[in-house]
């Protein structure tokens, strides 16, 4: 258990397969969080250095569950990449409470769930990283996007807040926006006229994050925004 652990969450086909297969290569352990048994053992199966453990990272117990078992399995855990997302989309008087509160578990707490499980060895070991898959909707609310901006906006002030405190500890807090549509084949099928430049590749996601985990703590960066080079904002 010599090599260095990396905890991903939202693990599916795009980003999050992408960000476990690229910090594998990197020569990571790689924890694998989704809730879809199924698709974490197909996942196993096709990337060396990977393990999965489904869990709802918006359910406290089951993250303490989970992240204890990955220390017992892999060790103290160095990165965490927070990927995993939820919200609703429609007009905004069709919102529901629990809408709300799902966005709001699934961005916001589960990020702080897993702060509080990683930092204690980070701090000890002097180091570690938490980057965080955020959106555009974290900057500004649209008329169809109240669930999933509220619960994209207090995810980003959360990891602000633990970037201050962490960051003098040794722990680099970095959120990357994803401004535009992600390459899978879900996105394919509702946009299904768009060229290949419309949409961000989700590889190209993964590159950046890991390049902000590798950066020198001389030169940290918190926020950056990746967006396909035709996409207006």
């Amino acid at each position: 258990m010599s090599s260095r652990v990396c905890l991903v969450t939202g693990v599916g086909m795009g980003t999050g397969a992408s960000l476990a297969r690229k910090f594998a290569a990197e020569g990571y352990q790689v924890a694998m969080l989704a809730r879809s048994e199924d698709r974490l053992h197909e996942l196993e199966a096709r990337i060396p250095g990977t393990r999965g453990y489904p869990t709802d990272v918006g359910d406290a117990a089951a993250v303490h569950a989970t992240c204890a078992r990955i220390r017992a399995d892999l060790g103290p855990v160095d990165v965490v990449l927070h990927n995993a997302g939820s919200g609703s989309f429609g007009p905004f008087q069709d919102v529901t409470p629990a809408q709300l509160e799902e966005s709001w578990r699934v961005n916001a707490l589960a990020l702080l769930l897993l702060i509080r499980e990683v930092t204690p060895n980070m701090l000890q070991a002097g180091h570690g990283a938490i980057v965080v898959t955020g959106a555009t909707a974290s900057w500004r609310g649209g008329a169809g996007t109240g669930a999933f901006a509220a619960g994209k906006a207090a995810q980003r002030s959360l990891a602000q807040s633990a970037a201050r405190a962490l960051a003098p500890q040794g722990i680099h807090v970095a959120y990357v926006i994803v401004d535009g549509v992600i390459d899978i084949p879900r996105t394919r099928e509702f946009f299904p006229d768009r060229p290949d430049e419309f949409f961000l590749k989700p590889e190209a996601i993964a590159e950046t994050v890991h390049h902000l985990v590798e950066q020198d703590r001389s030169a940290w960066t918190f926020e950056v925004d990746l967006r396909p080079f035709g996409e207006k904002w």
